[in-house]
C-alpha cells in the first residue's frame, strides 16, 4: 500500500512571527527526501505542522497511508501518530529516568503497534544490539550516540508507515553521525518506510536521500530531483560547500 505526504502552499508561524511561507513539497511512496537548511530556517516548524503540533495559517497537508488519503491539518497529534506517521524529534527527547526498555515500550502506544510489541521489540534489539545489552540501563546515562539509537528504535516500536526525522546528526561526533545516517537507510529499506529527513549536514544527508529540497528563511528555494542535482546546484554550493 502507498504511503506519501503532500504539502501545498503551507504558511505557519508563532504568533506574529511568520516562519514558513507558501511551502510546497512531496514525499512519494518509499522515498527518502532530505529537507536541507541551516538552523532557524523552518525545518522543525514544518515537521511540527505535519504532526499537528503547530497549526498552519494557510495551505494543505495531506498524507496517503496504506492507500487511503487523509487531510492532516486540524487533526490532533495523537490521531496523526495513530495513522502511522511518526516524528523522531531533534534532541532525542527521551525519558532519562526510565530504562531503555521502558522508553521503547512507551513507543508502542499506537493501537496497531500494541498487538506486535514482542515482534517490534525483537526487531529493535536485532537492529541495535547495544540496546539489548543495555535494556535495563537508564536512558539518561547513555552516550549521545546510544540515545540516538534508542530514539530511532522507539519510533520503530510504533510500527510507522511514514517516518519524519528532525536533525539526526545534532550533538553527535562525526563517526556517530555516519553510523546514524547508515542506520536510517537500513531501517528505511528493511521496513519499507517513507522518510522525510530534516538535516543541515548536507554531505551526510545526500548519502541516503533520493532527492531533496533546500529551505531558506521559511521558503523552498530549490528542489533537486536527484542527489546529483543537489550536489551540482549553485545555491547548494554557496550554502554548504563554500564555493
Amino acid at each position: 500500500m502507498a504511503n506519501s505526504i503532500q504539502i501545498e502552499g503551507l504558511s505557519a508561524g508563532y504568533g506574529a512571527v511568520r516562519v514558513l511561507e507558501a511551502v510546497s513539497l512531496c514525499v512519494n511512496d518509499g522515498e527518502t527526501v532530505a529537507l536541507l537548511g541551516a538552523n532557524g530556517n523552518g525545518k522543525s516548524t514544518l515537521m511540527k505542522c505535519i504532526m499537528g503540533m503547530v497549526r498552519p495559517s494557510a495551505g494543505r497537508i495531506s498524507a496517503v497511508v496504506d492507500g487511503v488519503r487523509h487531510e492532516l491539518a486540524g487533526m490532533a497529534t495523537e490521531d496523526i501518530v495513530d495513522l502511522g506517521i511518526v516524528l523522531v524529534p531533534e534532541g532525542r527527547r527521551l525519558f532519562p529516568r526510565l530504562t531503555v526498555e521502558e522508553n521503547l515500550m512507551l513507543g508502542a502506544y499506537r493501537r496497531t503497534a500494541r498487538s506486535a510489541i514482542e515482534r517490534n521489540l525483537a526487531f529493535c534489539f536485532a537492529t541495535f544490539p547495544i540496546l539489548a545489552e543495555r535494556r535495563s540501563q537508564l536512558a539518561g546515562s547513555m552516550s549521545g550516540g546510544e540515545q540516538q539509537m534508542l530514539t530511532l528504535a522507539r519510533a520503530l516500536m510504533t510500527a510507522p508507515k511514514i517516518l519524519l526525522i528532525d536533525e539526526p546528526s545534532v550533538g553527535l561526533a562525526p563517526i556517530l553521525v555516519i553510523h546514524t545516517i547508515d542506520k536510517i537507510r537500513e531501517l528505511k529499506d528493511r521496513y519499507r518506510l517513507t522518510v522525510l529527513m530534516a538535516e543541515q549536514n548536507f554531505h551526510q544527508a545526500i548519502r541516503i536521500a533520493d532527492r531533496g529540497y533546500v529551505i531558506v528563511h521559511g521558503r523552498i528555494e530549490y528542489e533537486g530531483a536527484s542527489r546529483d542535482e543537489l550536489s551540482n546546484n549553485e545555491l547548494v554550493h554557496k550554502l554548504y560547500l563554500g564555493m
